[in-house]
């Protein structure tokens, strides 16, 4: 009875089944950097949600950008809080900027401000999702070449019987348990920094709206 091991699937295997092995290890190491440079990243974010209350508590509006930015390292909800201080265009000027009203401006740069941070807050999920939704297809594409390369090298030495091929398909199927292992963990990270990114941009519009009847109050 041969005892299945990845060793001896990768002995077998020929070039496409080692492409296919070296595939799901790089989608592997690239998810977990992901996961990883994520998850702090999001740890700090949460964190740092404070500095909202801290800059409604400060005395000036320069005060309480500068205990947001004392609080807030990753610069999310600093990209709003900086838009208070930043100079609009004089109405009348000579630009697109400067013939709307105050209102209008202050929504344009605080609307910015919101991209930046969504960009910065959904960076690299998409890649997340890719390895997550292809990864399982990868390890399956190596269990059914390694399945077929495996037949094809029992059938050329004899009559195919089944404890001859029991072995090579079982360590075929490792390929597919890979590709799994592969893929849960960016399911599961993925989900996770969703939910993360909803409550930081939830958060992020009611400051936003809040800064922009502030700054347009008079």
């Amino acid at each position: 009875m041969e005892h299945f091991s990845f060793a001896t699937y990768w002995e077998r295997g020929d070039a496409i089944s080692h492409a296919v092995a070296w595939l799901l290890l790089a989608m592997s190491l690239t998810s977990w950097f992901f996961i990883l440079s994520k998850g702090w990243m999001a740890w700090r974010v949460r964190r740092s949600a404070h500095v909202v209350r801290r800059f409604w508590d400060a005395p000036t509006l320069q005060d309480g950008v500068a205990a947001v930015m004392a609080g807030d390292p990753e610069g999310i909800y600093l990209a709003l809080a900086e838009q208070g201080m930043a100079p609009a265009p004089a109405a009348g000027a000579s630009s697109l900027g400067g013939t709307v009203g105050r209102a209008e401006q202050m929504t344009r740069l605080l609307r910015d401000g919101i991209h930046r941070s969504t960009v910065r807050l959904e960076s690299g999920l998409t890649l997340l999702a890719s390895i997550a939704s292809t990864a399982p297809f990868v390890g399956l594409l190596g269990t059914v070449w390694g399945i077929y390369h495996a037949l094809a090298a029992v059938s050329s030495t004899g009559p195919v019987q089944i404890d001859r091929i029991a072995g090579p398909v079982g360590e075929a199927l490792i390929m597919t348990g890979v590709g799994l292992a592969v893929a849960i963990p960016a399911v599961l990270a993925y989900n996770g920094f969703n939910r993360v990114n909803r409550l930081t941009l939830s958060e992020l519009d009611a400051f936003a709206h809040d800064l922009h009847a502030y700054l347009t109050r008079n």
